[in-house]
């Protein structure tokens, strides 16, 4: 991440990048295969039962014949990026030097297209590996707007997302995240700004707001991930892409009772016509 010919010094490169100078001599150490195995029922046990802790993952392994320490669970599911949804102060930990936005949200009615978006991410198994994937949502539709993947949970992908769905979509009034590093990164939070979008992030009491994206994590994953073990990158993308076509144009929403292409370009047409 951090070239070495550069000829800015290193202290300069790591400030502009927005990571610990400590993190630019870390080299990469593939994940052993047990681990693999584990981060993927691990992945399962979250998306059936996401409200439990590393104690209760460990006890559910347990039940399924996989003997592994609390200590373990934890350090896989940090590695993972995810933990138990439950009321709390904090849904995602925050980098330490970030501005934390307050929650716009509490007692909003979201009636139409684009009044906000969210976006979240989340872990992806593969036969050898795994991925990260964030997606970049219309809250009131539930259209995906744009997704990335990536084989790390810096910002950049978080960002490329976001500025795709900015450049197809336009921008929406609030845009309404938890509070991890990648939300709360000068990166994410200047494009923001700079199209004059409102920041809202999750905080106390407003945990259950996530639960629409958990809800398109778990038809993802059950639909698409967990039927196709992506043997490369480029394949997940290539079967996730066609996804979310069907996401989109074709799967209707239970709650909505349409799909969401339906609901979002019904609402955008109101919109114009008013």
């Amino acid at each position: 991440m951090v070239q070495t010919a550069h000829q800015l010094p290193k202290a300069r490169r790591c400030k502009l990048l927005d990571i610990p100078r400590s993190s630019s001599y870390y080299q990469p150490q593939p994940v052993a295969k047990e681990d693999l195995l584990l981060m993927q029922l691990i992945d399962r046990i979250h998306m059936d039962k996401p409200f439990l802790g590393s104690r209760r993952i460990v006890d559910a392994l347990t039940e399924q014949g996989y003997e592994t320490g609390r200590k373990h669970v934890r350090r896989l599911m940090r590695l993972m990026g995810i933990q138990a949804i439950h009321p709390g102060p904090k849904t995602s930990k925050p980098h330490p030097r970030h501005k934390i936005y307050p929650y716009l949200l509490r007692g909003l009615e979201i009636n139409r297209a684009n009044q906000v978006w969210c976006s979240d991410v989340t872990y992806l198994p593969m036969a050898s590996g795994f991925l990260y994937l964030t997606v970049i949502m219309d809250w009131y539709s539930r259209k995906v707007l744009s997704w990335r993947v990536s084989n790390s949970l810096d910002a950049s992908f978080c960002v490329d997302a976001l500025e795709e769905a900015i450049y197809r979509y336009g921008t929406p009034g609030i845009f309404n995240t938890d509070q991890g590093s990648q939300y709360t990164s000068e990166a994410f939070i200047e494009v923001l700004e700079n199209h004059g979008i409102k920041i809202s992030m999750d905080g106390k009491g407003a945990w259950k707001d996530n639960v629409f994206v958990e809800r398109l994590w778990r038809s993802v994953k059950y639909e698409e991930v967990y039927l196709n073990a992506y043997e490369s990158a480029s394949e997940a993308k290539q079967s996730l892409a066609k996804y979310f076509h069907f996401y989109n144009e074709k799967r209707k929403h239970q709650t909505l009772m349409a799909t969401p292409d339906q609901v979002y370009y019904e609402s955008v047409r109101l919109q114009g016509a008013g």
